[in-house]
């Protein structure tokens, strides 16, 4: 089992850690230029539209925890290509947002001195990268834990700024309130994107997640909840309590000059310390993910092994953090701050727009094993909807953030084609999709579903048992026509004469004998024939047989279309009864029978049993 270590609290933190630095504390003073006091509707629409990907993540991270973040959850639904271009998208979003957050580290030294050149806050901002990265090589394990330390120092020092704003607001710097027109704030809904990227770091940390069906789900809507009041609110408050003209004069760091306004140099410095917390802690983390993304990439088969290879002695990833660090250097020379923001924003708004598109094809491609803890609402409604909201954004962020877009999917897909596709052979849940839609008989079975059958498993802690041993190893008859008992009888004996030294007839004369003493159909729709045979010792089978059209037992009961057949040796009966109620926990759980008709073969059948919620005993799981 994979160790987890990540509780409630550490997914919380990790999300809101990474969402509170650059989109509060810097991004208020773009946008405020861009859009005036309007840049709150603009914050408002952004959180709004985070929230079908953030339903799309919560599903997608629930029925697949497994690290390696969007990518992973792409790669698996819509295919290799687009988990190519996800997976370039994630690095390449990790690697703007982390070169924002550095800017705001250089930006902050304008609190405590007046006239500080762009070219310095560059500088410092490049000196921050290198040993930020310098310390991910050195220690790596230990970094990404440095977000969960200080977010609350961040969270008090922001309800503090809340507390003392609140109240002096006032209502003649919300005017004009629009003052760039209504795109405008189209405009900063899109660049605000980048403040939600921290939503997309705890499907990179899911496999490490404790109880990831609950905290996953929780530890998201919670890092959402809080950080989208505290944007709205925030940005509220520096809108109110800073003319206007004082605003646009300082739009690197607008938080801190509405803190000054408010309570003098100590409350400048105070939420100085406190952008520098948040700024560190995101810059940290977006070059610890950033460096992760192309490892995963390049263990499966999207990118040259080199990406993956480790130190030998200091055990981290030194070739993709180096290649990271290299990108992020050269970005953090050769763009303005608006234009990272905006490449950035555009990274997060695909991936997001690549994340609801995945939840789509999940659901219509019928794949039994898909089976997710949390179920996004309304879909796929609110997810088409979001897409097309999506690609309206990044045309509304202008030409440049449209023309990266266009182009960068076309690299993508160039490298594909060059690099990817002759090494990779996994089918996809879109494969699977467009099979079903043209052929009603699936054909082979996708390992997708074996890959989301173990996954399941591991997310739940199943310790398999003994039963889940036999269901495993156990023979499924697949009857499609009508037939009757003694039909059904002579099968099971048949099948069950290769498996034990008994001959076919004796067994058959053992189901016969047990029928005649009572029914084994226990319930509409369901028998479970069980005999004790007289040879042997430490003998126990289990048959489970399909039959679409039913088996007729009598004139009383309804055709049978679910049958589990338990066949044991006199000295199991003690076991016998325990497989009696596990089957009879198994058929009671809700969809069952629907499932059990739809499974599209033997081994959806054996599936549905794998992945029941009855209760494992444990005490001879070594058993057969």
């Amino acid at each position: 089992m994979k160790d987890r270590h990540y509780s409630l609290i550490d997914v919380f933190s990790i999300a809101v850690g990474v969402m509170l630095s650059s989109g509060l504390f810097v991004l208020p003073g773009i946008a405020y230029i861009k859009a005036g006091p309007a840049m709150i509707i603009g914050y408002v629409i952004a959180t709004i539209l985070v929230l079908p990907a953030l339903f799309s993540l919560a599903e997608l991270a629930t029925a697949m925890p497994k690290s390696g973040g969007v990518y992973f959850f792409v790669e698996r639904s819509v295919g290799p290509l687009a988990g190519t271009v996800t997976g370039l998208a994630s690095w390449f979003a990790h690697i703007f947002k982390a070169s924002f957050a550095l800017v705001g580290i250089g930006a902050i030294i304008t609190v405590f001195s007046d006239g500080v050149s762009e070219v310095t806050i560059r500088v410092i901002a490049v000196v921050c990268c290198l040993l930020l990265s310098g310390f991910n090589m050195v220690y790596s394990a230990g970094s990404g834990r440095l977000q969960n330390i200080l977010v609350f120092v961040v969270l008090l020092i922001l309800l503090i700024f809340v507390v003392v704003g609140a109240p002096a607001i006032d209502h003649n710097n919300y005017e004009p309130f629009e003052p760039q027109g209504h795109l405008s704030v189209l405009a900063v809904a899109g660049l605000v994107f980048v403040a939600f990227g921290g939503l997309g770091k705890i499907a990179d940390i899911a496999g490490e997640v404790i109880e990831p069906s609950k905290n996953i789900p929780r530890g998201l809507f919670l890092a959402y909840g809080t950080v989208a009041v505290l944007y709205v609110v925030i940005v509220f408050t520096i809108v109110g309590d800073v003319p206007p003209e004082a605003l646009a004069a300082s739009p690197m760091l607008p938080l801190t000059v509405a803190a000054k306004a408010l309570m003098g140099d100590n409350g400048g410095y105070l939420l100085a310390f406190g952008a520098f917390l948040a700024f560190l802690t995101a810059a940290n983390a977006g070059i610890l993910a950033a460096s992760k993304t192309p490892v995963a990439m390049s263990q499966d088969g999207l990118l040259p092994a080199v990406f993956s290879a480790y130190h030998e002695k200091l055990k981290t990833p030194v070739v993709s953090i180096a290649i990271t660090t290299v990108l992020m250097v050269l970005i953090l020379l050769l763009f303005s701050v608006e234009d990272v923001v905006k490449m950035a924003s555009t990274m997060i708004i695909l991936l997001f727009f690549l994340v609801n598109l995945a939840v789509v094809i999940m659901r219509k491609s019928g794949i039994q094993n898909y089976r997710p803890t949390f179920r996004s609402p309304l879909c796929p409604y609110i997810q088409v909807v979001a897409m097309i909201c999506y690609i309206i954004l990044i045309a509304g962020m202008g030409s440049k953030p449209l023309a990266l877009t266009q182009s960068f999917v076309l690299i993508a897909g160039v490298w594909y084609v060059g690099y990817v596709e002759s090494r990779i052979d996994r089918e996809s849940a879109f494969v699977y999709m467009v099979k079903g839609i043209t052929d009603s008989h699936i054909g082979e079975r996708a390992g997708l579903e074996d890959e989301l059958r173990h996954i399941a498993l591991e997310r739940d802690g199943v310790a398999m048992d003994r039963f889940d041993h036999l269901i495993k190893e156990a023979e499924i008859i697949d009857i499609k026509e009508k037939i009757d008992f003694r039909e059904l009888f002579h099968r099971l004996s048949e099948v069950l004469e290769k498996r034990f030294d008994v001959e076919a007839d004796h067994l058959y004369e053992h189901f016969l004998q047990r029928e005649r003493e009572s029914s084994t159909v226990i319930h509409p729709g369901l028998a479970i024939p069980h005999v004790v045979i007289d040879d042997g010792e430490n003998l126990f089978d289990i048959v489970l047989v399909r039959c679409i059209d039913g088996i007729v037992f009598d004139e009383i009961h309804q055709p049978v279309q679910i049958c589990f057949a338990l066949i044991g040796s006199p000295d199991q009966r003690n076991y016998h009864l325990k497989a009696l109620m596990n089957v009879a926990h198994i058929v009671q759980e809700p969809d069952f029978v629907d499932d059990w008709l739809a499974a599209n073969d033997i081994e959806n059948l054996r599936d549905l049993v794998l992945l029941s919620g009855r209760r494992r005993d444990n005490t001879h799981k070594a058993a057969k």
